[in-house]
């Protein structure tokens, strides 16, 4: 215990000693008789300082420690009004009538401490039930404590806890629901691939293959998509784990737009699908080239191999910058315009080796999107329509 909390001892011991000599001008006898019963006093309060704060962490209840130290604070205070009266002023008569006020004083002081108490102890058995349901894993649950003291403060952080442990269990959930989303759609588009490339290899091994070109060109597909979903499966996770380094510099968004689209022309072709650029000239802004351009060519190329023919890029030099690639297709399900962005969704439950993509594009785009400071959104059909912002 720190010496500091001794202080106010002698302190009081002067106080009184002042007021005892401006209000009633005793002799030395009396001055030196009333100093000797108050550093008595002082002495036996030093003790209980000493005492009670290490008796009161062993006690069974914090009720006990507050009647005992109401109990001990009475005693001091009545102690040294009984040996000043003793030792100078009452008579005998008055001095056990004084004995009797405090005798009453004494009981009253008990049972007020003890009443005044149970507040607290209540609260405080509140919040140690409500530790017992959180140690048994019922997150949903509250002290329905309202103080302003120290027990409220410690209430309102044991309900913060709560809250936050409450919380991070949904999201363990649903990151274990994901993880497993996720795993399923990597072993299911694996399993295509793999599995076609198994069967053209052991047709060529058999010789049973009637065109071994054919075949081979098959399977130079096969691993295209494979070295597609491994790529995109590595950059997700760089970019979950927040690994993939993005240099900001001035860019013209129109000529990153016009780029891949440019990239994009041979899928287009080939599919029947023009590709168009709407902007009203060279809109320069200050991001990520690299990871803008994956952007739009994952946007893009989503849009054309879902479009019925025609797809349009829109610029609009607002602030923020908004970038809309929109197709003439069925476009987003309503039901589905919410899930658009997670890894491996697609709008068409059936997975067929058409060259659709990993169904990790707009996923991809949304996380650059988000690390770049913007936000993207699908809306839903008829007619495919995203539309992501940047920051000016």
């Amino acid at each position: 215990m720190r010496y500091k909390e001794f202080l106010w001892l002698p302190a009081a011991v002067l106080f009184a000693l002042w007021l005892f000599e401006v209000t009633m001008h005793p002799s030395a006898t009396e001055r030196a008789r009333l100093a000797s019963v108050f550093l008595a006093l002082t002495a036996v309060a030093a003790l209980a300082v000493f005492v009670l704060p290490r008796w009161s962490r062993r006690a069974r209840s914090i009720r006990f420690s507050i009647v005992a130290i109401g109990m001990t604070s009475f005693l001091i205070v009545g102690g040294t009004a009984v040996l000043a009266a003793q030792e100078m002023f009452l008579s005998s008569h008055d001095l056990q009538l004084l004995l009797v006020v405090l005798s009453f004083g004494l009981v009253a002081s008990f049972g007020f401490a003890y009443a005044v108490s149970r507040p607290i102890t209540s609260d405080l058995r509140l919040i140690a039930s409500a530790a017992q349901h959180v140690a048994g894993g019922d997150f949903d649950t509250s002290t329905a404590v309202a103080r302003s003291d120290e027990v409220g403060a410690l209430a309102v952080a044991f309900d913060a806890m709560t809250a936050d442990l409450h919380a991070a269990q949904i999201r363990r959930e649903t990151d274990d629901d994901a993880r497993r989303e996720f795993l399923t759609a990597v072993g299911h588009d694996l399993r295509s691939p793999l599995g076609s490339l198994q069967a053209a290899v052991e047709a060529l091994q058999d010789g049973v293959a009637a065109d071994p070109d054919r075949y081979l060109k098959s399977m130079e597909r096969d691993i295209a998509a494979l070295h597609r979903l491994v790529d995109d499966v590595f950059l997700l996770a760089r970019l979950e784990a927040g690994a993939v380094e993005m240099t900001l510099q001035p860019v013209d968004i129109t000529e990153v737009a016009d780029e891949a689209i440019e990239v994009l022309q041979p899928i287009a072709r080939r599919l029947g699908v023009r590709v168009e650029l709407d902007a009203p000239g060279s809109i320069t802004t200050t991001t990520a080239p690299e990871a803008l351009g994956r952007v739009m060519r994952n946007l893009i190329d989503n849009a054309i191999r879902h479009s019925a023919g025609h797809v349009v890029v829109t610029l609009e030099p607002s602030d923020p910058l908004v970038v809309r690639v929109s197709d003439n297709g069925e476009g987003f399900p309503v039901d589905f315009v919410d899930r658009a962005f997670d890894s491996f969704t697609r709008a068409d439950t059936a997975r067929t080796r058409d060259g659709a993509g990993t169904g990790l594009g707009l996923a991809i785009a949304h996380r650059f999107v988000t690390a770049l400071g913007g936000a993207i959104s699908a809306e839903p059909g008829p007619g495919g329509v995203v539309e992501f912002n940047l920051p000016t």
